[in-house]
């Protein structure tokens, strides 16, 4: 199975040890079609959903497990702010803010 790589132009978000992500926010990006790519600097496994308010945006869910995965996926998305959340139980404090305009 080919190690998947961060697709070119794509969003990246990181999770970082700590139970954190490498910004607690991203964008502006334009509204549309978002290519997140997803990477894991942790030794734990970690998502990112996307929400906008209490309400999570569609099927929409990147996994990273081992340290040095990468995950990448396309969502779209009207012009607001959103929160990146990781669902894990107990990674309640891995959140960002992501403007789109």
């Amino acid at each position: 199975e080919p190690v998947e790589t961060v697709p070119a132009g794509a969003l990246v978000v990181t999770a970082k040890s700590g139970l954190r992500f490498d910004a607690k926010e991203y964008g502006p990006v334009p509204a549309g079609d978002i290519t997140f790519g997803y990477v894991n600097d942790d030794t734990m496994r970690h998502t990112m959903i996307v929400a906008k308010g209490d309400e999570k945006i569609g099927t929409f869910k990147l996994i990273v497990v081992d340290k040095g995965d990468v995950d990448s996926g396309t969502i779209k998305l009207d012009a607001g702010t959103y929160t990146l959340i990781c669902d894990v139980p107990g990674h309640a404090n891995m959140r960002a803010t992501l403007t789109v305009e």
